[in-house]
């Protein structure tokens, strides 16, 4: 049985694998042997192998929390740009929880363009544009903080194994970060100093995300930050 190394860097056409293993997303089977489909990293659930391309589009899943730009307005609700090939659609009830007559306020009272949600998306099956609610712990209108853009197939490598990476970051900083699966970040805090180390963190991220041993590279580098602070 030949097996490529977990998270190494595969090529279209490399072979990962061969033996009693099932073809995962941009994967392919034949005659046992399992091939990568997309430039990306090898990873292994179980029996099942998959790779993680390094670039590509944000397509919306249902349960995907997003962050979004309010790019239009209709007496219905609001268009949403959500860094997909799709924009997503807003209701009315999906915002306030009720019905809504634009004879008496208007909608850009509650959202205007421009202004950036917090949201998940509650429908989709691409014959039509995704929906999103924004109503829910943690979704809504943002007031404050800084978006950070990250490559939305490096998303998972920002959250890390069972949010590792996330929840270090969170721990080092004591900031507040909002995670969008299409590759929109919220970073909020107190310190400017350290939502700047968080910014500067997630650039290390979506550079080095094909490597290994990136977890504890992030956490060096945020020590480093403290003890140059302390200095």
């Amino acid at each position: 049985m030949k097996m490529l190394e977990k998270r190494r860097l595969a090529t279209p056409g490399d072979l990962l694998v061969e033996g009693d293993y099932i073809a995962g997303k941009n994967t392919y089977k034949e005659d046992g042997k399992i091939y990568s489909q997309r430039l990306g990293l090898v990873e292994f659930d179980g029996k099942k192998v998959s790779v993680v391309p390094l670039k590509g589009p944000y397509i919306p899943k249902v349960g995907d929390v997003v962050i979004g730009l309010v790019s239009d307005v209709s007496l219905n609700g609001w268009t949403v740009d959500i860094n997909a090939p799709y924009k997503a659609v807003l209701s009315v009830m999906d915002v306030t929880g009720k019905s809504f007559s634009p004879k008496f306020e208007t909608l850009t009272k509650i959202l205007d363009i421009g202004e950036v949600v917090v949201g998940k998306i509650v429908a989709f099956d691409r014959t039509r544009d995704p929906t999103l609610s924004i109503r829910g712990p943690g979704l809504g209108k943002i007031e404050d903080g800084v978006i950070v853009n990250l490559t939305p197939t490096k998303v998972p490598r920002l959250i890390g194994k069972k949010g590792s990476m996330i929840n270090m970051l969170k721990n080092e900083t004591g900031c507040e970060i909002i995670v969008g699966q299409n590759g929109k970040i919220l970073v909020k805090g107190r310190d400017p100093k350290k939502v700047n180390q968080v910014i500067k963190a997630i650039k290390i991220i979506e550079g080095e995300a094909h490597t290994t041993g990136l977890t504890d590279r992030i956490k060096v580098f945020l020590e480093s930050e403290k003890k140059g602070e302390a200095d």
